[in-house]
């Protein structure tokens, strides 16, 4: 018997069905509800399931006509009725009658599915880059009709809804189709709307209920809720190209990178409290026009992808597509970033691969059963910040991580991806005692997962998008973290290179700030704090890095991490920050350090913006918009970053005064820029310094000068070489150098 005339003919049939719909048993809910042939092809019928409904109506899409009313099958909503005499399909609206209401809704379940076999197959295998396009919710045309197409993954379900206030919130309302091949579920809507939240209700295999947000979601609710949002339907019109195709031919290893690390929360806040965030549009009036004020090349934004945390900095995301709404919208967001590379400066996303949290709503069981993490907490738990972490192996996992890489990168414009906690991923035993951890196949401790999906993502993103940088913050001295993957040993797991374009350079960092905090009485003893890093910087390419780590937790400032008085600590950082940017390697300057912030960084409140009213702080500012400037126009100081022709020492050895001197070269240039940095109070007269060529020499820089903040001790500007080899240089010369200063030396 058809199934059409046994909901008609025989009641314990019709409450069977009505049980099994509200108790998510009924699993080929498209084979049940919509329009169906039936009687040999003879006929059509529709049935709908619409819990308060008095009455349905199917009206003709195209003529707006009635063409039949349906049947109550009961009291819990089922209807059912034949079409009279059609026997071809057509599209058709529900004019449903409710006790105070009436609506005409497009019916669902008329629809076929909207996935494509070549996606869902790149899907399961790991190959997939650009999941969002079909997972999550997409704005879609199908037939002429507009609407919204929900998609998620999760295969051990027993039954996907997706809840909304399209649907008062009622999982039996939206019943999703199932693909049993590939986990995915899906359903097509007409009747949703713009912002209009929503999640899914699912129902896991021992029957329990659930509700998650969506892990493709475009858009969040604000926290501390946790719906996902119906995302915009305007595409962003670009004013970029140039922009884009100028940075298609930046070879960035041998261009200048001065990077601005901001935490938009807390770069700068507004209102009577001082409590409120800017806006895209206030950020774009403010921080834009600073970044270039101040001569950055580019801006890193800590992670913005939405996180219900603040105290987290957006290292605990839950909505990884989601960008945070705090500051405004998607459009918001690319219009910022379409400034900035309007202005010429680029923008790289501080991005987290590396674990995810446990909020019950995010990925953590997401139907019941771990998707995106390990089963075994060995593997998919992270003990330093009780997270977990993805399953690198699993090809789902894979490719929602590379096809979020590609979303920023692609739908955004941001010019590179910054990955957080590389090391954690690299390693199995990471923080881990013995017992704690489980072996790879080969007995390592080397995650094999991890580093496949480093290789696939950054191989990926090099191909898709010419001139970004991919950069690691890896902390261990993995070997080649920045080079070609081709080049590893596929008989050795720990000779794997991972081809990143960058490395924060982490060794330099922790010796140079532990120097930093020694009494210069002391410093002599410790005068390889400053040196060593020149004995590895040619393995790796380095970014030189004082990010948001070295200033919080009770680190205190880079200011006060110095000893003595404001004086001496004023000149030491000016003097630290010039050694910096004539050190090998790019740079990144966490916000607040430009001008010396006092206290430790607080994520709720703004930058103490007052102190550059007082001139030590202003003068470190105009210090660092002075360095900047020589830095981005001096092609010594950046073309061979990694290359050892671009560098070469004068003087390393004086530990005793604690005075270091060196060189920087371009390609093919005898023309040097010298540095000569003393990291003690005391001033050298008469100290000689080898000069590579009989031409004056003029000060480019003096960190000491009165516009900084410092004493005025100098050389007049020009200094003459004489006929007397130093330092293995032809001439030289007797140069006075001021206390804790960094001086710059350059043909005159």
């Amino acid at each position: 018997m058809d199934l059409i005339a046994m909901t008609q003919n025989a009641p314990e049939f019709q409450n069977g069905v009505d049980v099994a719909l509200l108790n998510s048993e009924y699993l080929d809910v498209f084979g049940l509800l919509g329009m169906h042939a039936i009687n040999q092809g003879k006929a059509l019928s529709v049935r709908c399931f619409l819990r308060g409904a008095l009455s349905v109506d199917v009206i003709c899409y195209k003529t707006g006509r009635k063409v039949a009313s349906l049947e109550k099958s009961n009291e819990q909503g089922l209807f059912s009725g034949v079409m009279g005499r059609r026997v071809k399909p057509f599209l058709y609206k529900l004019r449903v009658k409710y006790p105070f209401s009436q609506e005409e809704i497009i019916d669902p379940y008329q629809f076929s599915s909207l996935l494509s076999d070549d996606d869902t197959y790149l899907f399961n295998e790991g190959r997939q880059q650009q999941a969002y396009q079909f997972l999550g919710a997409n704005w879609r045309e199908v037939q002429g009709i507009e609407g919204v197409h929900f998609c998620v993954w999760a295969p051990n379900a027993k039954r996907v809804s997706v809840l909304g206030d399209f649907n008062h919130w009622d999982g039996a309302i939206h019943v999703m189709r199932q693909h049993l091949a590939n986990g995915l579920w899906e359903i097509f809507l007409p009747n949703a709307k713009v912002n209009q939240h929503y999640k899914f209700e699912i129902v896991t295999a021992n029957g329990e209920r659930i509700e998650k947000s969506d892990p493709y979601a475009k858009a969040m609710q604000e926290a501390p809720s946790n719906a996902s949002l119906v995302p915009q339907k305007q595409a962003y019109q670009w004013q970029d190209e140039q922009w884009l195709a100028k940075r298609a031919d930046i070879e960035w290893h041998q261009a200048p990178m001065s990077i601005y690390e901001v935490h938009l929360a807390s770069w700068r806040r507004k209102g009577d409290d001082g409590q409120q965030y800017l806006n895209y549009q206030e950020l774009i009036e403010q921080l834009v026009p600073y970044v270039v004020e101040m001569g950055f090349t580019h801006l890193q934004l800590m992670p913005i992808s939405e996180y219900p945390f603040d105290g987290s900095w957006g290292y605990q995301p839950v909505g990884l597509y989601a960008p945070t709404c705090r500051f405004g919208d998607a459009a918001g967001l690319k219009a910022f970033i379409d400034a900035c590379h309007q202005a010429g400066i680029a923008v790289i996303l501080d991005w987290v691969a590396a674990h995810f949290p446990k909020d019950p709503h995010g990925l953590t069981q997401f139907d019941g059963s771990c998707l995106y993490e390990h089963n075994d907490p060995r593997q998919g738990e992270h003990p330093d910040w009780d997270t977990l972490i993805y399953n690198y192996g699993r090809g789902e996992v894979q490719s929602y991580l590379l096809s979020n890489a590609h979303y920023w990168l692609n739908e955004f414009h941001f010019d590179g991806l910054r990955l957080d906690a590389v090391s954690s991923m690299l390693y199995l035993d990471y923080s881990r005692e013995p017992g704690q951890w489980l072996p790879n196949q080969y007995g390592g401790r080397e995650n094999l997962d991890a580093i496949a999906f480093l290789q696939a993502l950054n191989q990926r993103m090099y191909q898709a998008f010419p001139g970004v940088c991919m950069i690691a913050e890896e902390s261990t001295a993995w070997p080649g973290v920045t080079h070609l993957i081709g080049d590893s040993n596929p008989q050795d797991p720990s000779n794997q290179n991972l081809g990143f374009g960058f490395k924060w350079n982490m060794g330099w960092m922790n010796d140079s700030l532990g120097y930093l905090k020694r009494d210069p009485i002391y410093r002599k003893h410790h005068h390889q704090e400053l040196t060593f890093s020149l004995v590895y910087q040619y393995t790796e390419q380095f970014i030189l890095s004082l990010s948001h780590d070295e200033v919080v937790h009770g680190k205190g400032s880079l200011l006060h991490k110095i000893p003595n008085d404001d004086w001496q600590k004023f000149a030491t950082l000016r003097a630290y920050y010039g050694f910096m940017w004539g050190h090998p390697g790019k740079k990144l300057l966490f916000m607040g350090n430009e001008f010396a912030q006092r206290d430790e960084w607080n994520h709720n409140k703004s930058l103490d913006w007052h102190l550059t009213q007082f001139a030590p702080h202003s003068g470190m500012q105009l210090w660092l918009k002075d360095l900047n400037q020589l830095y981005k126009a001096t092609e010594q100081l950046w073309q061979q970053d990694s290359d050892n022709g671009g560098f070469a020492w004068l003087d390393c050895n004086n530990s005793e005064a604690s005075v270091i001197s060196f060189a920087r070269y371009n390609k093919g240039s005898d023309s040097p820029v010298i540095f000569i940095i003393n990291m003690t109070p005391q001033v050298h007269q008469g100290f000689r310094v080898g000069l590579p060529s009989n031409d004056n020499y003029c000060e480019r820089l003096n960190s000491d000068s009165e516009a900084y903040g410092g004493s005025n001790v100098g050389n007049q500007g020009v200094i003459c070489p004489q006929d007397h080899p130093y330092q293995g240089c032809e001439y030289s010369a007797e140069i006075t150098i001021a206390p804790l200063s960094c001086l710059v030396l350059a043909k005159g």
